[in-house]
Formats: C-alpha cells, sequence, structure tokens
C-alpha cells in the first residue's frame, strides 16, 4: 500500500465511512474471489451489523446481493449493483438442552467448531475446509462427505431472513416445515439470512488416515466396501495409470465400527506421512493424518484454519450424480483421461446422504460427487465443462451451485422436481427482484 493510499483510507475511516459505504482499498482495487477467477462487477460495497442496518440498506437499495465468505467460482454471489457484507454479525449461542447453535451469518465454521466443541457438542459433517461461512455453505448446499452424512444444510433446523420488503421470517423445521425446505438452500434468492440455527450432537474426536495408489480395478469392485470404511472417505485421483492416487479415510473414535487401518487395503498402502492431496504441495496446511485422534472440527476437514487451503489459484467444477451410478460415472470421467488430466490438479470422489431440501443437489437421492480442481486456465476448461457434462449426462448430474459448469439452463432445471415451488415463493418475498442476479435470472427465472 502506497502512502497516498494509506492516508486516503484512514481519511476515510475518520469520515466515518469505512464501515459504512464501504471505499476501500479493496473495492478501489476491484473485489475478487477467493481463488481470483472471479472479478466481482461492482465496488459499491456496504456493509451491516445488525438487522436495523440490513432494512436500512434494503429501503435504499433496488438491487442487493449478500457478499460472503467469496468461496464460489462462479457468480451467484455477484452484483452488478451493490453487494453487502454482514461479517461483523458474528454471534454464536448453543442450546444444550434442545441441542442446537445459532449462528449469525458471519460466522464461519472456523468459528462455530472450537465454539461448539469447548461446551461438549459437534455438527455431523464438515466441508473440506473450515475457511467458509455457515450461511453461505448451507445456502448453496455445500457438502463434507459420508454414506449416512447429509450435506451441511442437512443439519439446518431453523433461519430467520429478512425479505425484500424488510419483514423478519423466522422458519423452522418444526412450525412451516414446507417454507423451510425451500429456504434452508435458498441460492440467495429469498432474502438476507441473519440467524442459522444447526442441529449438534455430543463431540466425538476422528482419526484420519490416508493410502497410496488404490488400484481403479478395486475400486470399481469394491466401490461400496471402501465407502463404508469410515464416517467420512474421500478418493482423490488425477485420472492417470488406472489408480486412485490417495485415499483418505476419517473414522470416528469409540464407534464400534472403527478403522483398524490395515497396511494394506484393497491393495492401496497405508502412508507414513502427511499428505496433500495434490502431489508435491506440502502438507503443511493438511489437517493431521497417520491415526493421530484430534477433534471433529480438525479433522473432518482436509485444510486447517490459518492455512490458504487447497492450492490457491485454481478453479473448481463438482457434479452430484445418484450414487447407484457412483461407479459408472467415474469410469465414464476416466475415459477422459486424456483431455482432463493436462488441466487438472486433482479430482474428489465422495458419497453424501439423501435430504429433502428443494434445491438442494442431493434432494431425494443418496449422491457421489465427482469434483474437479483445476489449474486456473479457464478457456481450457471451459471448453472442456461440456465434454465431461456430456459423457455424464446419463446420469442427470446436478452440479454444485457455487463452482464452474455449463450446463444449459433449461437442462438444470429439469433436475428439480420442486423449481417451481421455490420461484413461487422467491416472487413471494421477493416480488421485483432485488436479491435477483444474472446467475439467478440466467439459471432459475428465466
Amino acid at each position: 500500500m502506497t502512502k497516498r493510499t494509506f492516508l486516503q483510507v484512514l481519511s476515510s475511516a475518520i469520515a466515518g465511512s469505512f464501515f459504512g459505504r464501504l471505499s476501500t482499498l479493496q473495492a478501489r482495487e476491484r473485489l475478487t474471489n477467493w481463488s481470483g477467477n472471479i472479478t466481482y462487477s461492482t465496488d459499491h460495497i456496504s456493509e451491516a451489523s445488525n438487522i436495523d442496518e440490513i432494512r436500512s440498506h434494503l429501503r435504499s437499495e433496488q438491487k442487493l446481493k449478500v457478499l460472503g465468505t467469496r468461496h464460489c467460482f462462479n457468480s451467484i454471489a455477484d452484483s452488478r449493483y451493490n453487494l453487502l457484507s454482514l461479517k461483523p454479525m458474528q454471534e454464536m449461542s448453543l442450546d444444550s438442552a434442545s441441542r442446537t447453535v445459532t449462528a449469525g451469518p458471519g460466522v464461519t465454521y472456523g468459528q462455530l467448531g472450537p465454539y461448539i466443541d469447548a461446551k461438549g457438542f459437534a455438527l455431523h459433517n464438515l466441508a473440506s475446509l473450515p475457511h467458509i461461512s455457515v450461511a453461505g455453505a448451507c445456502s448453496t448446499a455445500t457438502h463434507g462427505s459420508g454414506e449416512e452424512n447429509g450435506n451441511l444444510a442437512s443439519a439446518v433446523s431453523g433461519l430467520e431472513l429478512i425479505t425484500a420488503a424488510g419483514d423478519l421470517v423466522k422458519l423452522s423445521r418444526e412450525s412451516n416445515p414446507t417454507e423451510f425446505q425451500a429456504a434452508a438452500v435458498g441460492l440467495g434468492a429469498l432474502g438476507v439470512i441473519t440467524r442459522v440455527t444447526l442441529k449438534v450432537q455430543p463431540t466425538y474426536q476422528v482419526r484420519q488416515y490416508v493410502y497410496q495408489d488404490l488400484p481403479l480395478r478395486q475400486m470399481q469392485d469394491h466401490f461400496e466396501e471402501i465407502q463404508a470404511s469410515g464416517y467420512s472417505v474421500s478418493l482423490f485421483t488425477d485420472w492417470r495409470a488406472k489408480k486412485i492416487s490417495e485415499l483418505w479415510i476419517k473414522s470416528r473414535v469409540g464407534e464400534a465400527r472403527a478403522f483398524s487401518a490395515p497396511q494394506e487395503l484393497f491393495g492401496a498402502k497405508l502412508a507414513h506421512r502427511n499428505l496433500h492431496p495434490i502431489a508435491g504441495l506440502s502438507a503443511e496446511n493438511c489437517t493431521e493424518q497417520m491415526g493421530v485422534a484430534g477433534p471433529w472440527y480438525d479433522r473432518l476437514p482436509h485444510f486447517r484454519m490459518g492455512f490458504r487451503p487447497s492450492a490457491g489459484k485454481e478453479l473448481q467444477t463438482e457434479y452430484l450424480l445418484p450414487r447407484r451410478h457412483a461407479v459408472e460415472a467415474i469410469l465414464a470421467v476416466e475415459r477422459l483421461q486424456d483431455q482432463v488430466s493436462p488441466h487438472l490438479l486433482i479430482s474428489e470422489i465422495r458419497t453424501i446422504a439423501a435430504d429433502d431440501l428443494w434445491m438442494s443437489t442431493a434432494y431425494k437421492r443418496p449422491s457421489v460427487a465427482i469434483h474437479f480442481t483445476w489449474k486456473p486456465d479457464w478457456p481450457a476448461v471451459r471448453n472442456l465443462l461440456p465434454v465431461i457434462e456430456r459423457e455424464l449426462s446419463p446420469f442427470h448430474p446436478r452440479p454444485h451451485w457455487g463452482k464452474l459448469f455449463t450446463m444449459a439452463p433449461a437442462e438444470l432445471r429439469s433436475r428439480y422436481e420442486k423449481l417451481d415451488d421455490f420461484l413461487k415463493l422467491a416472487t413471494k418475498y421477493d416480488p421485483k427482484g432485488k436479491f435477483r442476479n444474472d446467475f439467478l435470472n440466467k439459471n432459475l427465472f428465466a
């Protein structure tokens, strides 16, 4: 930062606008998402720390999108008009009697995990990294893994949001289940989330083991057994050499079926040092492996809080398909290895339990997720995605809402049987489209 820029920022703060209509260095330099592949379409960024301030912004703006932790790789959270940050709203409260925790929209999983663990509780599942916000992750049906574990939104038992008219709506699975099932994965289309309530359970510890070089044929013949070997299981591959390069197994300590960690598992060898999913990268930013027990919040993610996760400069794509087609779908992608591998950093394969949330990628179907972490070459990836989507089309894939895809809007909409009902509710809460943006208009409202 230059001296001149510093003085400009300082004078802005003194004038009282630093936390209001953010005219910050970050905004002037054009705000980007976490990986840098998306530059937001406006530098008109505001901040709110309570409900009254949110309502004030809603009254003054015709169009508005909430800015979260910026981990989406597409434009689902973009706006050409106004962005609103709710980062200051980081309150957390645990109700041990009802076994729930309520978090403000600025709370990340990295904050929530230690907070509830210290009080003797835990969540059922976590994503690969703890840096993301609870509200944003649930709104896009972000997931962890486990054959009996639903995505992160499946832990939601209630939420509060402010509609375009400024009304505070409180929804719960018990009191208004229909609207709740629509809003738990709301894609930012219904309103501004102010609180999310999650179900919790008694705390637990996890051991994490990594195996190397699982033969593809063994994966094909023993997929279900492999998935059943741990509480959370991830398969990493670059699609080369007919193998799964790394198999990550996370096992709950004290469970009757706790993983015994043999030296060899279906031809894969137990690793005796910490590994990064991407070959050649340091495991420093990865969570502890080799069976060292640790709290759930520090083992279920792949990456540690306080470190830049994954590779940094990258692109991400993910498709969720019916689990019954898992092996067929994996082999379909493997046949594309000559086209996929040169542009890939790593792929991850995980399973997710079905749920009843209308816009969830796992709605009414146990799912398998095939994830791609790409090198940062969007022209090459953009040309590849239609090829992959065409190969997976017989299995009716649903792309992750926050990642890159090229699926035609009509095809995407056909994947969601409750879409019309969702759009009716969105129109009820937001009749003039205050919360809609180009992404939502193209993919949902067209």
